[in-house]
């Protein structure tokens, strides 16, 4: 992974932020998914891993000050940036630090976005940033944070919000905020149980995508003052925003604003079927998300791995993928696969079809099976004859069967006990 630093113009104040990718957290949303990993290292898309889309972001808007605060189930996390991160030289005042909790102000773990924060302070001060650009590690998304700071220097902000405009049902899951005409925030409610429309559409809500960016300075005295502040639950959400909006300059920057050119985009793959439909996406003939730009690289660390093999070509079993994305080292022999995402090092063997469905790496599918609408997770060996996705009523009696009817197969329910980080 080699990016071309010449390619793009970095302003002053781009090579003065430092970004905080807050990646501690769990994602219990993704059920068993995340039994041995924390989400931002849950892979995704063929080849990375869903941490791998806000380092690009960072590296593509050319951000290299960087630190990543782990600390749920975080081996799989740091092995992966430790591997395929190490593109930056501290000669030339670049770095991606990790920040595991680990009790520097206080005697207990991070309880909150604010206090992860807050319990490296003496490390950010360190590096003596004139920005703090605090993004989450566990959303797939792209934005040029450049555009950001502009937006947000343009309009003399302390803080500055990512937004984006969903559904007013799933707003609920979300931080929402009302805005002014001169996108001022005027209203802030983390998770609210009845979420506020937007006046000009009462189906839709301005909810945060998870993108803050601070002066600095103002980012400090409002750590502080939230530390103090005993009944706080010390979340960026819940207490700081809320605080802070009638009487400082906190202002919202759309999604829209945030990539020139390519179509914005943002998805948080929060539960079992946002994360097969946003894997599943990616094989459309035309994508949102389009991991084949060359203007917008997504960086990861990458296997040596052969090239995918499709074998064997006769009416009783033909190796073959139809409207799929097949990555590197991936046997197909003598199977059908149809619409569907297979991560590196999968094998599916003779007269099995897999359809509609998101196979993780290491994967083996015996013979005669059918797997469909699944999700299988990483090492998973399938034994010959397996069925999945034709009826929930057995799948739930071993798998975790979504409401939408997404199967979720982890190596356990097959009784296949993997004892180390995934």
């Amino acid at each position: 992974m080699h990016p071309d630093y010449t390619a793009r113009f970095v302003a002053h104040p781009t090579r003065n932020t430092l970004a905080l990718i807050l990646a501690g957290g769990r994602g219990s949303r993704l059920k068993q998914l995340t039994n041995w990993r924390a989400k931002p290292a849950v892979p995704f898309g063929g080849k990375f891993r869903i941490i791998d889309f806000a380092l690009s972001n960072c590296v593509n808007s050319g951000i290299r000050n960087i630190a990543v605060l782990t600390q749920y189930k975080s081996h799989s996390l740091i092995r992966h940036i430790q591997k395929g991160w190490g593109i930056f030289r501290g000669e030339f005042g670049e770095f991606i630090e990790l920040l595991p909790a680990q009790q520097r102000i206080v005697n207990s773990w991070y309880t909150g976005t604010a206090d992860a924060v807050y319990q490296n302070l003496d490390i950010i001060r360190s590096h003596s940033p004139d920005y703090v650009l605090i993004l989450a590690g566990d959303h797939i998304y792209r934005t040029d944070y450049g555009l950001m700071l502009a937006h947000h220097l343009e309009n003399n902000a302390d803080m500055t919000i990512g937004c984006i405009e969903i559904d007013l049902d799933a707003a609920k899951s979300f931080g929402v905020m009302s805005v002014d005409n001169k996108n001022r925030i005027t209203k802030f409610s983390e998770k609210p149980e009845q979420p506020e429309a937007m006046p000009n559409n009462p189906d839709r809500a301005l909810a945060s995508m998870g993108i803050y960016l601070f002066n600095t300075e103002f980012l400090y005295e409002q750590l502080i003052t939230d530390a103090q502040t005993s009944d706080s639950t010390h979340d960026f959400g819940h207490d700081i925003i809320p605080a802070i909006i009638e009487k400082h300059r906190v202002v919202a920057c759309p999604l829209s604003h945030l990539h020139k050119g390519n179509q914005a985009y943002w998805r948080d793959v929060g539960t079992v079927d946002s994360f097969w439909e946003a894997n599943l996406e990616l094989i459309g003939v035309s994508p949102e998300l389009n991991l084949y730009d060359e203007e917008w690289p997504i960086w990861t660390y990458q296997e040596q791995l052969p090239p995918a093999k499709f074998v064997f070509d006769n009416d009783e079993r033909r190796g073959m993928a139809v409207d799929s994305m097949v990555s590197g080292g991936c046997l197909i022999s003598g199977s059908t696969v149809r619409h569907s995402l297979l991560f590196s090092n999968v094998k599916v063997n003779s007269y099995s079809l897999v359809e509609d469905s998101v196979i993780l790496p290491n994967v083996e599918i015996g013979r005669h099976c059918r797997i469909k609408k699944a999700v299988i997770d990483k090492g998973c060996k399938l034994p010959e004859g397996t069925i999945i996705g034709e009826n929930p009523d057995e799948d739930r009696k071993r798998f975790h069967v979504t409401d939408n009817g997404v199967t979720l197969v982890v190596p356990e329910m097959l009784e296949q006990v993997i004892h180390h980080a995934r």
